[in-house]
């Protein structure tokens, strides 16, 4: 199941690679119910993205999805990761998960719309805007789900 359409040349992994146009391509292991950890990759792409020279309304833009992607991560998957790649053209985030799996994703979407837990709640987390914000961050949003196997969100950027 996906939604959104999908971003042309979305995705893929590898280090920075001058051939590709790639300037930096980094992942970030995501651990389940780890909260003390949470905001911590979303924090690092914000630095590295400052550190390239992309202009601040971009970072704000890919620092919130990248946050809202971690969270996700952490509340509801069963462990995943978070990739940045930057090439000259485009910011790609994207969350692999190996979660449950989404069964409506269209559901999923709808501001307000959450699955957290009660204790989640509890900590001010889980108000079901995570999706929604990223696909407001975003220039090209893409969801991939297969129940039991996981979930893929791919979101882009353009820095043209």
């Amino acid at each position: 199941m996906s939604c959104c359409g999908q971003p042309e040349g979305a995705g893929g992994a590898g280090g920075a690679d001058g051939a590709s146009g790639v300037m930096i391509s980094m992942e970030f292991p995501i651990v389940q119910y780890d909260f003390a950890a949470a905001g911590e990759a979303a924090a690092r792409i914000k630095q590295i993205l400052r550190q390239l020279g992309i202009s601040s309304d971009l970072v704000r833009r890919a620092a919130v999805a990248a946050y809202e992607a971690e969270m996700n991560l952490v509340i509801h998957a069963i462990g995943g990761s978070l990739s940045l790649v930057v090439d000259s053209g485009r910011i790609t985030l994207t969350s692999r998960d190996e979660g449950p799996g989404i069964p409506d994703i269209s559901l999923a979407m709808r501001e307000g719309f959450s699955t957290a837990s009660d204790e989640v709640r509890e900590m001010g987390f889980g108000a079901g805007m995570g999706l929604p914000n990223m696909k407001r961050c975003s220039d090209l949003f893409n969801i991939e789900s297969n129940m039991g196997a996981g979930t893929v969100v791919t979101i882009v950027i353009g820095v043209n």
